[in-house]
């Protein structure tokens, strides 16, 4: 084992892990390779069944800033970082997925941009999508040097800015992974950490970050509408934290956006999932429907065909629906 000397580490690195024993060991090595020596790197196996446990005991013998927890049952990526949270001692505190890796100089690159701007709270690392060894494509974000947290957390309702950072461990504390679904809480969490900072700024320290097709944005099943339960929970915790109205106004316009849009999704695709998960998907359809504030929209959405909200009158918003799909579909013909 490599023993380093005992101090209060610069940075924790959170790995939450579910089955990808073919790629820890790039990501490990990552971070045992880091020109930041002074790291803890706590992993949390979510209950994985293809020996990850196994490759993450072998790396944990081999460098003592390795920690592993492993969990009796699968809870899903936001709880297993919870878990790992609650273990971090870094003054910072950033996430890596298990099947990502980084640059060698990534860590050390974001601290040195928080050692030098007190007042930024979150910083970006350079992001790159990993396809391939023959396609690697940089995530499109306009290049920044600081944004207000505010202008951080409007620009990534949108994903203009993308969630891969490190935060300040205080900022990372007060708000802890979203476990109100079993995927997207994340977006909740990185939105509540860019607007909780005085400051975002951004570093070239590089995070690749792999693209496959298994992961659940890229398959379409009934977790996939979890994105709707994640936005509702994101309403309520704005709410709960009394943000300023111009906030809250953004935030409804874009979750009604994203209610048309996964009706749109199960409108197209709906009858790939079984009869069971189609009906509960079109609840929740529903049921996001139900809860917009009508009042916090824009006029002109309000008023747009495709989007007017009919609020009280849920098959007559279906029917506007379909039949502004089937326009969409025909003017693309011509």
């Amino acid at each position: 084992m490599t023993i380093y000397p005992q101090s209060m580490p610069q940075v924790t690195v959170l790995v939450a892990v579910w089955n990808t024993a073919d790629y820890l060991p790039q990501c490990l090595d990552s971070l045992m390779h880091q020109t930041l020596r002074d790291i803890q790197v706590v992993c949390v196996d979510d209950a994985s069944t293809d020996g990850s446990l196994d490759v993450l005991r072998r790396y944990e013998a081999l460098d003592d800033r390795i920690e592993v927890i492993a969990l009796s049952r699968n809870q899903g990526q936001a709880h297993a970082r919870n878990v790992g949270l609650q273990q971090a001692k870094g003054a910072y505190i950033c996430f890596l997925d298990s099947d990502d890796w980084m640059a060698d100089d990534c860590l050390e690159r974001a601290v040195e941009v928080f050692s030098a701007h007190q007042q930024t709270g979150c910083v970006l690392f350079h992001t790159l999508y990993y396809y391939g060894p023959t396609r690697q494509d940089e995530f499109p974000m306009p290049a920044f040097d600081v944004l207000s947290g505010r202008d951080a957390f409007v620009a990534s309702l949108t994903w203009q800015i993308h969630g891969v950072y490190m935060a300040r461990a205080d900022i990372h504390r007060r708000y802890p992974y979203d476990e109100s679904t079993h995927a997207f809480g994340d977006d909740n969490t990185t939105r509540l950490h860019y607007l909780a900072s005085a400051e975002v700024r951004s570093c070239p320290g590089t995070y690749y970050y792999r693209q496959r097709a298994m992961s659940v944005s890229h398959q379409f099943s009934l977790r996939r509408f979890d994105y709707l339960l994640a936005n509702l929970s994101m309403k309520r915790q704005l709410d709960g934290l009394h943000v300023e109205e111009e906030v809250l106004n953004l935030y409804e316009n874009h979750r009604w956006l994203n209610v048309v849009d996964m009706y749109m999704l199960w409108f197209k695709h709906g009858h790939q999932l079984a009869a069971d998960d189609r009906c509960k998907a079109l609840l929740m359809v529903r049921r996001s429907w139900q809860t917009i504030e009508v009042w916090r929209l824009k006029p002109s959405l309000r008023r747009k065909f495709g989007y007017a909200p009919l609020a009280g009158h849920w098959r007559l918003f279906l029917l506007q629906e379909r039949a502004y799909f089937c326009l969409h579909r025909l003017l693309r013909r011509l």
